[in-house]
């Protein structure tokens, strides 16, 4: 692999919480900030990366807030501009050119961390100032997708069509996760963008607190205990209450929570037809949700990305939590991460295990546009590129690869992709989860979430929304006073008033 240098803006904050070890840690009031949930999406990039790439010791990254070229040398066409937040993409393409040499250019990347808001708007003034230095492929992940495929800046995205993939053919040949496609797609129902990875979630639990409090592990079973796949939490309070009287909390956090409520896929937009802020039933009901849980003892009170967090996570906790809803990246690059142990036997290695979210969800993502006003010779190695990533369904493509843990060899780190296709063919065995098949499970998580309620305000109402709900449910404030102070933050930073 040739030397590369990458541009990069981080600030020190940037997916350490993921990368720290397990350890205990006073119980916080709930909170379901959507920050966090940033901080969620680059270190699940960055440690998707990392377990990807393991031992590119040739990567050369200069200080926090210096920025410099990042060729990765192809061959003598010119250059391709990528922009993103994380190298995830760019070690992908540092594959691709070593299994392809013969690709005619040299991919230079900018990498910008999206920690304190710094990523989009450096994109946007690259998108708008254009050149030659302009990105001619870029990134968003889900908290700010929709502004880029159909928001303020979708004008500057190519569609795929346009780039000489047939859309129709390919989103079928590869069986394409149709969420991914919702949220990809331009308001004139174009695609502009496509995942590698998809984020379908499920509930993920600890099988020796199964067999304790429910006399069983099997998937299955515990399916059923808790509601998986009704489209309601009437089962699932059941259970908190069953683990609660047997001494566990039944999740760590309210924010666990919140990540299913938000995506519920019978949830509507934060932005009604008149463009006033709405509240719809799902998401007004995180407030009750959060109350119980705080109350009634089902949640350890614990805040993503923190010591406690990840204590429950490893059995360190004084009344450890029975599980957390999530995607395969949560178990792949956290609960691993963080679980004490790396086999059987040690913390709580191999005694996960999956089964179906009472409600279905999605939970993070990056999807790949490319720049409509980049130069023409450059269409055919870009499409090359993207094609590569998001709709190939050979062995040798990326989403095979990734699935199967193979992208730098065998005995990589498996994860849940785009394409069915490539899903049915992969397996998703682990002994992390006691040899079971993850994707016995998140295959049809995919097909459950739905990404054609978002807006492009989402990040910055989720934020403002979450803080009140944790004030509610910590006793600061009551559900009126929560509600209309969270209207009131919306109509000042977004001047988006409430609907009657």
């Amino acid at each position: 692999m040739k030397k590369k240098v990458l541009s990069v803006l981080l600030s020190t904050a940037m997916v350490a919480s993921l990368l720290m070890g397990c350890g205990g840690g006073e119980a916080a009031a709930p909170a379901a900030d959507d920050a966090a949930e940033d901080t969620a999406d680059d270190a699940a990039d960055d440690a998707a990366d990392d377990a990807a790439d393991e031992g590119d010791s040739d990567v050369v990254k200069p200080e926090d807030g210096e920025a410099s070229a990042a060729p990765t040398n192809g061959g003598e066409g010119g250059t391709i501009n990528l922009w993103t937040f994380t190298d995830e993409i760019p070690k992908m393409i540092d594959k691709y050119i070593e299994d392809h040499p013969d690709f005619p250019y040299t991919v230079n990347s900018t990498i910008i961390a999206t920690t304190d808001g710094a990523y989009q708007p450096a994109l946007d003034q690259a998108l708008t100032a254009g050149g030659e230095d302009a990105p001619d492929m870029y990134a968003a992940e889900e908290a700010f997708i929709i502004k880029y495929s159909k928001g303020d800046m979708q004008d500057y995205a190519m569609p795929y069509k346009d780039l000489g993939i047939d859309v129709d053919a390919e989103l079928a040949a590869a069986d394409i996760a149709p969420y991914t496609v919702d949220v990809g797609s331009n308001t004139n129902g174009e695609l502009d963008a496509l995942g590698y990875q998809t984020t379908g979630g499920a509930f993920i639990y600890r099988r020796s607190i199964a067999k304790d409090v429910f006399g069983t592990d099997d998937p299955a079973e515990i399916s059923k205990i808790i509601g998986g796949g009704s489209g309601n939490f009437d089962k699932f309070w059941e259970a908190a209450k069953t683990l609660k009287d047997a001494g566990y909390p039944i999740v760590s956090s309210d924010g666990d929570l919140w990540n299913v409520c938000k995506h519920d896929p019978g949830s509507k937009s934060w932005i009604n037809e008149d463009g006033k802020l709405q509240i719809d039933d799902s998401k007004l009901a995180f407030m009750d949700y959060s109350k119980d849980l705080y109350d009634n003892g089902w949640s350890n009170k614990t805040q993503a990305w923190q010591d406690a967090w990840f204590a429950d996570m490893s059995g360190a906790s004084d009344a450890n939590a029975f599980g957390f809803f999530g995607p395969a990246w949560l178990i792949n690059y956290t609960i691993a991460a963080n679980c004490g142990g790396e086999k059987a036997g040690e913390g709580t290695y191999g005694d996960w295990a999956v089964c179906d979210s009472p409600v279905g969800f999605f939970w993070g993502g990056t999807w790949i546009m490319a720049n409509k006003n980049m130069d023409e010779a450059k269409k055919d190695a870009v499409k090359e590129l993207i094609y590569w990533i998001t709709l190939d369904t050979s062995e040798d493509g990326l989403q095979y690869k990734w699935a199967n843990g193979t992208l730098n060899g065998e005995g990589g780190t498996k994860d849940s992709v785009a394409s069915g296709t490539v899903m049915s063919k992969s397996d998703g065995s682990l002994d992390f989860l006691g040899g079971q098949n993850m994707f016995d499970y998140f295959v049809p998580a995919n097909k459950y979430a739905k990404g054609d309620n978002m807006t492009q305000y989402d990040e910055t109402i989720n934020n403002a929304y979450t803080e009140q709900v944790t004030q509610y449910a910590a006793g600061e404030k009551s559900k009126e006073d929560a509600i209309a102070a969270f209207k009131e933050k919306v109509a000042t930073d977004l001047g988006i008033e409430a609907a009657e």
